[in-house]
This record gives structure tokens, C-alpha cells and sequence, in this order.
């Protein structure tokens, strides 16, 4: 008698929680990145303050993605080469990483540049430090420069990842998130 195997997708897919952490996680920092697009071609500051609230909202959002994380037990690993699955896990730890570092980064270069951070009228994040404009330079510096660069890089090959498992392995590993 043939045994029916599940498929890969039924057994190996992320929790529902795990999948809309994931994809709010994306569409947070698509609209945090087209507020500032607005903001660089508009003369209207609003743009920028609700930049700012969605990348704080982003921040909160990747803390309670950890800590979900952190008590979620994974899916079994997808079968694939050890040099994949190595690949795997530092794109994703270092999209997690940048995630929760680039909004601090912002945060840092406002508070230094003495801005008050106002998160969609629902609270402040007020200047705790004294105005430092090296300081806000600095962490401006970080935050367009070095971070956000880094976001492109990693998410770039995190989806080109996903694709070719879809379209060149066929083995539909992007079903685990869908």
C-alpha cells in the first residue's frame, strides 16, 4: 500500500502569527520608505513625521517579532545544501538586526538634532540627550548610508532567495510564509 507523503508546504509552514509578523514587518518598512520618497519630493513635512511614526511603529513591530521568535518554535529546516541553509539563517539574522537598527539610528539622529519624535499623535519620544549636532550627523550617517543600503542588500537576496527556490529549485519553499 502506498503511504501519501504530506507535502512540504503542509508540514513545514511558519505559524500564522510568524507569517503576519513577516509580512507586516514588509509592508512597514515599504510605506516607512515611501513616506521619506514623498517627503524628498514634496515640500511637506508631514511626510517625514509620519516617516519617522513608521519606523518607530517598525522598531516596536521587530522587538515583539523577536520575542515571538524567540518562544515560536521554528518549522523543521527546509532541505536544501549546508551552504544555504548557512546563508539562510545570517540573511535572516541580519535583516532582523538591521530591522530594529535602523530605526533607532533615526531616532538617535532626531533626538540629537533636538527633535522630539512624535509617533502618529499618540505619544512622543521626547530629546533625552543634549542637542549633539556631530552626534545627529553621525547617526544620520548611519541610518542613509550605511543601514538602509545594507536593508536593500539583504532583502534584495532574501526575495531573490525565495524566487529562485520557487522558480529554479521548483521546491515551493516560499509556501512556508504564504
Amino acid at each position: 500500500m502506498n503511504k501519501v507523503q504530506p507535502s512540504v508546504t503542509q508540514v513545514n509552514k511558519w505559524s500564522v502569527m510568524s507569517r503576519v509578523f513577516h509580512w507586516i514587518s514588509a509592508l512597514l518598512l515599504l510605506v516607512t520608505w515611501a513616506m521619506i520618497l514623498l517627503y524628498g519630493n514634496t515640500d511637506d513635512s508631514s511626510y517625514v513625521n509620519l516617516h519617522k511614526a513608521f519606523g518607530v511603529s517598525l522598531l516596536f513591530w521587530m522587538l515583539a517579532r523577536v520575542i515571538h521568535r524567540v518562544f515560536t518554535k521554528a518549522p523543521p529546516a527546509a532541505v536544501m545544501p549546508k551552504w544555504q541553509l548557512i546563508i539562510s539563517k545570517l540573511t535572516h539574522f541580519a535583516l532582523y538586526a538591521l530591522l530594529i537598527a535602523m530605526p533607532i539610528a533615526g531616532v538617535l539622529m532626531s533626538v540629537y538634532g533636538g527633535r522630539a519624535v512624535d509617533v502618529f499623535g499618540l505619544f512622543q519620544i521626547p530629546v533625552f540627550v543634549d542637542i549633539d549636532r556631530s552626534a545627529a550627523r553621525f547617526y544620520n550617517d548611519l541610518h542613509t548610508d550605511i543601514i538602509w543600503p545594507m536593508i536593500i542588500v539583504f532583502t534584495v537576496a532574501h526575495i531573490g532567495a525565495a524566487l529562485f527556490h520557487q522558480f529554479v529549485q521548483k521546491d515551493k519553499l516560499i509556501n512556508r510564509m504564504l
